[in-house]
C-alpha cells in the first residue's frame, strides 16, 4: 500500500501512526502549527466519525488495505469462545511483515513488507515472500544467507539492540534468528481502540 501524504494523515488522525511522524522535528513543527491555529474551534466529531478515525489509524499503521482489515474483523467476530478484540490484535501482530518489524530487522513496517516481498526473509528455513503470512508459536524467522551482506542489514546487531522488545518474540543475535515464543496479548497501553474498530464494522 503506497501512502504519499503521511504528514497530512498524521495531522488528520491525530496520532503518530508512521515512524516519520514520531520524530522531534515533526513534533516541533506541529507545536508551531498548533500555535498558529490557537483560538480556532475544532469541529466536533460524531460517534461514527470517531470510529472511522480509529479504524483509519489502525489500517494505516499496519499498512493494510480496507478489504484486508474488513476480513480480519469478520474472522474475529465469527470465532466462538474467543475475545474478538484479542483475536484481531493477534491477527495483525502475527503477520510476517509486522514480526520482521518487531524483531528490528526493518526500521518500519513498510520496509519490512519490502524485505519480505523481495524474498530476503525465511520462515522455518523456507523462503516466504507474502507479507500477510500468519506466524504461530514456534515459528523461526531469519534472513536468507544470500541477503545478509545487503546494505539494509548493515549494523544489524546495533539496530536490534535499539528496538523496543516485545515479550512474545525472541531474537538470537549469534544465530541472527528470531522466534515466536508466545501469542501476542493486547495490553492496557495499546494506542488503538480495537473495541471501537469492531463497533465501526458492526454498524
Amino acid at each position: 500500500m503506497i501512502i504519499k501524504t503521511k504528514y497530512k494523515l498524521c495531522r488528520r488522525l491525530g496520532v503518530g501512526i508512521f515512524e516519520k511522524c514520531q520524530t522531534q522535528k515533526y513534533t516541533l513543527s506541529e507545536t508551531r502549527r498548533s500555535g498558529d491555529r490557537r483560538g480556532k474551534r475544532r469541529k466536533m466529531l460524531s460517534e461514527y466519525g470517531l470510529q472511522l478515525i480509529e479504524k483509519q489509524k489502525l489500517r494505516f499503521a499496519y499498512g493494510i488495505r480496507e478489504r484486508q482489515l474488513s476480513r480480519y474483523v469478520k474472522e474475529s467476530l465469527s470465532k466462538k469462545d474467543v475475545n474478538p478484540t484479542e483475536y484481531l490484535y493477534s491477527r495483525l501482530e502475527t503477520r510476517l511483515d509486522n514480526v520482521v518489524y518487531r524483531l528490528g530487522l526493518a526500521p518500519t513496517r513498510a520496509m519490512a513488507r519490502q524485505l519480505v516481498s523481495h524474498g530476503h526473509i525465511m520462515v522455518n528455513d523456507r523462503r516466504v515472500s507474502i507479507a500477510s503470512s500468519q506466524l504461530k508459536v514456534g515459528d523461526k524467522i531469519n534472513i536468507r544467507k544470500e541477503s545478509l551482506n545487503k546494505v539494509v542489514f548493515a549494523e544489524l546487531e546495533n539496530k536490534i539492540k535499539e528496538t523496543l522488545p516485545v515479550d512474545w518474540l525472541s531474537f538470537d543475535l549469534k544465530k541472527k534468528e528470531g522466534k515466536v515464543i508466545a501469542s501476542p496479548v493486547l495490553g492496557d497501553n495499546e494506542v488503538y481502540d480495537f473495541k471501537t474498530i469492531l463497533e465501526f464494522y458492526g454498524r
